[in-house]
């Protein structure tokens, strides 16, 4: 598989009833909590956030969200250089889980930032969330704490910065 394997495109108002779906799938709901909760439909209309649908030979099966971090204050990522972004994806499509996916489109998703001028990006899954935490280490991100608690819930930081190999 090459490193653009993934077609990643920004979500439109057409995409919202698919992410709605995968969002009350349970493996997705175990770790995003329950679809009313940020609704991606406002989401789509704050200009801090970007959102990106992922997609596998033409099959949308992922959804990415990049944020400004340093739009929110306090933010977790604050140590982060200006213009760094926080990350959150979820796999919609059960079937679509465990084969390897996740690091890869998250690997070029974050290189595709760092193209664009991203200094660093960050992420922040939940401790209890090792599928997680190993997609992003094998995308080139490290831990940097230990769990804490976060406005968002309870987190593990990882971090990765543009330039810096892993």
């Amino acid at each position: 598989m090459s490193a653009a394997a993934y077609v990643i495109r920004r979500v439109t108002p057409v995409d919202l009833p698919m992410i709605a779906g995968w969002r009350a799938r349970p493996h997705v709901i175990e770790w995003w909590g329950e679809p009313r909760v940020e609704p991606e439909a406002e989401k789509l209309e704050d200009s801090r956030i970007a959102m990106w649908i992922v997609e596998h030979d033409e099959r949308p099966f992922g959804f990415i969200q990049d944020y400004a971090a340093h739009d929110w204050d306090p933010h977790p990522f604050s140590y982060l250089p200006l213009g760094s972004r926080g990350l959150d994806l979820f796999i919609g499509e059960a079937d679509m889980l465990a084969v390897g996916h996740g690091p890869r489109f998250l690997r070029q998703h974050v290189e595709e930032m760092f193209a664009r001028g991203v200094p660093a990006a960050g992420a922040d899954p939940h401790p209890d969330n090792v599928r997680a935490q190993r997609a992003y280490e094998k995308a080139g991100f490290t831990a940097v704490s230990g769990p804490q608690d976060t406005r968002w819930g309870r987190a593990i930081l990882m971090d990765r910065r543009n330039g810096v190999t892993r």
